[in-house]
Order: structure tokens, then sequence, then C-alpha cells
């Protein structure tokens, strides 16, 4: 197993070259991994029944559970979220204002990678292959530390997508999983900055605060999701309902689950019994202010 500073210098060496890969060989590479995925899908589901059987072991929550669990229908999103990265614009190289100096000399700004990028995140095996697919489109190499509640789907994701990618001639050390579960290596990633440019913490707020207050690498962080839904004045109310329906019913368990429904008062009335109805019909308990419970009975406070 290799320590993290090896891990970290690899990807740094990996970043060099995975800089200049041409739009083309990139898009290439992440139709490849999606397929990989899809054509492993066997294989992701053994190693994540290990994660499964340990939560249950451990006695995880169901929505952590439900979090950890790769299902076909997980395993076909993360290959559609590949897809759906690799037909994005390409943000190497793009050009901003740009101007001609009185020399004839012209000066803009350039977007480039920021070379290695780092991401600790918690049970949720996809964003190992979120992340990847990211951080491969712009250019970056990527270290992922995942929970170690998720080790060995982590691992049996990011062996596919590294396969793919030397499939495609690019460095397979552009993607690295620290193989670790201790807590320790968490500190030790952070300790990087030779290596690594920049930490993104994704997760609880305990998880931010620790990677914040030990990180010697910059980091690009949130606190909390708190997830809003705004219904304008102006919404397609059916469109309002399947968005807000959607972002709270689909998987309830996940971080960027709706967590708060704001609507204008000028289409209260007609909007929340709408919406009102549907979430009723799902099991979502509605908690809402005095306006609110004026038009669901229902609502608690």
């Amino acid at each position: 197993m290799s320590t993290i500073e090896e891990i970290a210098r690899a990807a740094r060496e990996a970043s060099f070259r995975l800089a200049s890969v041409e739009s083309a060989v990139k898009n290439k590479a992440l139709h490849r991994m999606a397929d990989a995925l899809e054509a492993g899908a066997a294989t992701l589901k053994t190693e994540n029944a290990k994660d499964l059987k340990a939560g249950r072991e451990k006695g995880l929550s169901s929505a952590m559970l439900d979090r950890l669990t790769l299902s076909d229908k997980v395993i076909s999103s993360m290959a559609g979220g590949l897809r759906e990265v690799a037909a994005l614009k390409d943000p190497v190289g793009e050009v901003s204002d740009l101007s001609v100096m009185a020399s004839g000399i012209r000066v803009g700004r350039m977007r480039i990678p920021l070379g290695v990028v780092g991401i600790i995140y918690e049970s949720r095996p996809n964003v190992t292959a979120d992340a990847a697919g990211l951080c491969l489109k712009s250019g970056n190499a990527v270290v992922l530390r995942g929970g170690s509640e998720a080790i060995h789907s982590n691992l049996a994701i990011a062996g596919i997508l590294r396969k793919a990618l030397e499939e495609e001639g690019i460095t397979k050390d552009a993607v690295q999983v620290i193989e670790t579960t201790e807590r320790e290596a968490v500190l030790e990633m952070l300790k990087q900055e030779e290596s690594i440019d920049v930490i993104i913490p994704r997760g609880g707020e305990g998880l931010i605060r620790f990677v914040t207050e030990n990180s010697k690498i910059p980091v690009i962080k949130h606190y909390k999701g708190v997830c809003h839904v705004f219904v304008d004045v102006s919404a397609d109310l059916d469109m309002a309902v399947n968005i807000a329906y959607n972002s709270k019913v689909q998987r309830p368990g996940v971080c960027n689950s709706l967590e708060t429904l704001l609507v204008h008062k000028a289409v209260a009335a007609e909007f929340l019994p709408l919406i009102g109805k549907s979430y009723g019909e799902a099991g979502v308990e509605i908690r809402g202010c005095d306006k609110t419970r004026e038009v669901l009975a229902d609502a608690k406070v």
C-alpha cells in the first residue's frame, strides 16, 4: 500500500501530463469510464455488499445505508453523469476579458487546471465517479478519500476508472484513492501542500470544520446544506411541483435533498395544496410557518 505522500506525489506527476490532454481524448476517456462502470456492475455490487454488511453490523441508519447502496439505478446514474460531463464545454484554455493594449499586445484571462484536487467525502461511493469525471474534464488530477463505510465500493469504482483511463492512453495516476480507512490518513493528506493544490470536503458540518481547522492546503468549503427551492410568482406550477417533489423524494437521505421550500405569497394558495398532496402521498411531513398552515391544515409547526 502506498503512503499518502507517495499517492499525492504520483497525482502531482500525473497532473503535469493531464493538463495538456486534448478535449477529444478526455471526452473519449469519460465515455469509456461510463461504459466500464456499467459493464462492471456485478463487481461493483459484490464489493458494495461488503460495505453494506459491515454497515448493518455497525448499526448504520437506514438513511446512511441508502447513501451507501450501489443499485443498478445508482450505477447507471454514475455512468450517465460521466457522459453528461463529456458533453460539457471544456473549460481549459477558455479566454475571457481579452483586450488589446496600445502596444498591440493582447491581454486576457485564460482558464487553466489547478493541478491536483483533494476531495474528502463521506458515505456516498458515487462521489468517487462524479469527482473523477469532473476533475478529468477540467484537466486536474484527483486524490480521493472517501468514508471508511464505503472503502470496498470506492476502491472498486476507482479501479474500473483507472483501467479505463489507461486504455485511452491517460495515466491512471490521474485518479487516486487513499486505501487506508484510518482517520490519521485525513490529517496526513491535509499536510501534502507541496503536491495537492486545493482540498474540497464534502459531507457534514463536523467533517468540514475538521478539514478547515487542520488543512495546510487551501480549502473550498461549505458548512451546511440547507438546500432551498423557491417557487416564484411566474413559475410553471406543474413544473414546480415536479421539481419540489423530485428534489425531496427521489433520495431524501442524501446531502443535497431539499430541506426548505419557499413559495411566493401570490401563488401560495394555489401551489401549496398541489405539493401538499404529492408530499402526503410520499409520506413527507411538512413543517410550515403560520401562513403555510393557513393553507395546509396538516402542516406541523
